[in-house]
């Protein structure tokens, strides 16, 4: 099932893209990456992802306007999102949600959990 899916992952700690890179590519998904979400939105459209995880603080874009910015996109309106973030409050979650996150996994996350969660939004 994830062969040939492409998942983009954005994140400003490059130990944790690749914690998530080695946990996907070992389910088999395609994996690029984005160190904030500049990069991200600047990159995008050529990765042609078929999700996106996306984390909450990051330096010059923050995560809720990356996702707000690709809710906003033609060619990236309907894209699944996760948001992987410590933000943890309710707020924080009904924040991701409310800018258009399809799923909000708070760190330090189990790697099932977070493949989990990729591939119910794939299906």
């Amino acid at each position: 099932m994830a062969a040939e899916r492409t998942v983009l992952v954005v994140d400003d700690t490059a130990s944790i893209r690749l914690l998530i890179r080695t946990n996907l590519e070992l389910e088999g998904f395609r994996v690029e990456e984005a160190s904030d979400g500049v990069e991200c939105l600047e990159r995008v459209d050529e990765i042609a992802p078929d999700l996106i995880t996306v984390d909450v603080v990051m330096p010059q874009l923050n995560g809720f306007d990356t996702v707000q910015a690709l809710r906003a996109r033609e060619s990236t309106a309907y894209v699944p999102i996760v948001m992987v973030t410590t933000q943890a409050q309710a707020t924080d979650i009904r924040r991701g949600r409310a800018a258009g996150a399809d799923a909000y996994v708070v760190k330090p996350f189990d790697p099932d959990q977070l493949v989990d969660t990729i591939r119910s939004l794939l299906l």
